[in-house]
């Protein structure tokens, strides 16, 4: 072919000329017949973390022979994961892959077409900025932002660019949870009454990075890279390598886990945020000198913006000090429930005949349903390789050959985004937090919240 990759992904014909893309992904065969489809697309990694090695690795490796995608870059401001990262990557590609001590100085080589981000939470935003902006795709791993400002500007530039963005909510790419949706929005499942979230876990090395604080020193990284936007702090490998446990650089339990389960909320019922949240916790086993909470228990307020008659709640509960991984997910309606941790739809809790005789009514009950079940989605982070992020990295690269848009588009980041941000304005002010959708920030006591 003629025309470079860039140019044909540019021209976006594989979508132009109306090509199918089925449940199961292309075949390799397929791929012979479409224009283009044997150039190489060159990825780049930003940000050589644990989920990235431990997760985005095996998924990639399970696709990339067949969709012809390649590793060709490691870029990260730690010169000790910079080049641990190229050289995995180099013993998985068989060739030489660059160390960029930077995003800028990958970017200014133009040697990559895409790029894995998956950084630090409050940076999710700012880089994906830069990569569409230098014209790559992205699969960018959740939350997508900590802050209204970012989200805002991240959304303006992605749509601005016409580049393929995949957010990391890997349920989106799961059978069962494309079986659920597709049932609440039959309107077989009735109207949703309540959905409880919970992701509980008794880890008190969770997050935390006790070996690698030993080895990192300010002079081996690039400290004021890592802030970006925030308000600056002397350097403090904690901050650094444990992020997670420390606001501003993350929200901690929203952002690491209700932004997987929050955005089910979002996807299955078309709302984009909450109306409004309330949000109680604290640190009441882990006192490690973390910022964030260890318990946390957030009540939503969901339904129509003109119609608050209409509507439902949503609570998200978790814990750090007590639990076995079992994330559950449970959406009631007056009919019964669909559980997405058994993956059943069934009667219970519905309105039985005893029950609806009572006031002349007649029985609601849902019927028994199994959905799909062969992609249970790994709880933890580091575990790896899982059927649910595999599919989802395919996805990604198909939607980057064909140019439609993912299973997760840069949208469902900024809506999981919005629900996480109202969140956290809940927590730290401990007052009822809204959205205004005219300016598109979270609000509290009628002011914008702010970190």
């Amino acid at each position: 072919m003629k025309h470079s990759r860039r140019a044909f992904i540019r021209q976006g014909s594989i979508a132009g000329a109306g090509l199918l893309l089925s449940g199961q992904g292309f075949s390799a065969k397929s791929y012979k017949r479409i224009i283009g489809a044997n150039d190489r697309v060159r990825v780049g990694v930003v940000g050589f973390s644990d989920r990235h090695r431990a997760s985005h690795m095996p998924c990639f490796l399970n696709h990339c022979k067949e969709m012809n995608f390649e590793i060709v870059a490691v870029s990260d401001i730690w010169k000790q994961r910079r080049e641990e990262g190229a050289a995995m990557w180099k013993a998985k590609m068989d060739r030489p892959v660059n160390a960029f001590r930077n995003n800028e100085e990958m970017y200014g080589k133009q040697i990559v077409d895409a790029v894995f981000i998956s950084t630090a939470d409050f940076q999710h935003a700012l880089h994906t900025i830069e990569a569409v902006k230098a014209g790559c795709d992205a699969y960018v791993e959740k939350p997508f932002a900590e802050s209204m400002e970012d989200n805002r500007a991240a959304l303006k530039a992605v749509k601005a660019s016409g580049k393929i963005v995949q957010i990391g909510s890997q349920r989106r790419s799961g059978a069962n949870y494309h079986a659920a949706n597709d049932f609440i929005r039959s309107g077989k499942f009735g109207p949703i009454t309540m959905v409880e979230l919970t992701w509980n876990v008794n880890q008190p090395g969770r997050w935390r990075r006790p070996d690698l604080l030993k080895v990192l020193k300010e002079e081996d990284t690039d400290w004021k890279r890592f802030i970006m936007n925030r308000p600056f702090e002397p350097f403090d490998p904690r901050l650094y390598l444990e992020y997670r446990l420390f606001w501003p650089y993350s929200s901690g339990l929203p952002g690491q886990w209700m932004s997987h389960q929050i955005d089910t909320v979002h996807w299955f019922t078309g709302l984009k945020h909450p109306r409004s949240v309330v949000a109680n916790g604290g640190i009441y086993q882990w006192k490690d000198g973390r910022r964030n909470w260890d318990t946390i228990l957030a009540a939503f307020d969901y339904g129509p913006l003109d119609d608050p008659s209409k509507g439902f709640q949503v609570t998200f509960a978790s814990r750090m000090h007590n639990g076995e991984e079992r994330p559950s997910e449970i959406y009631y309606s007056n009919g019964g429930e669909l559980n997405l941790i058994t993956n059943k739809i069934s009667s219970k809790g519905g309105l039985t005949q005893k029950m609806a005789a009572a006031m002349g009514m007649q029985a609601n009950l849902l019927p028994d349903i199994d959905l799909p079940n062969k992609e249970k989605a790994v709880a933890a982070a580091n575990t790896g390789g899982d059927v649910l992020t595999s599919n989802h990295v395919r996805n990604w690269m198909e939607c980057v050959r064909s140019r439609k848009q993912p299973n997760a588009p840069v949208e469902a980041g900024y809506s999981h985004s919005i629900a996480n941000i109202m969140t956290t304005a809940a927590a730290h002010t401990g007052n009822k937090a809204t959205f205004d959708e005219s300016t598109q920030e979270v609000m509290v006591n009628g002011k914008v919240f702010k970190y």
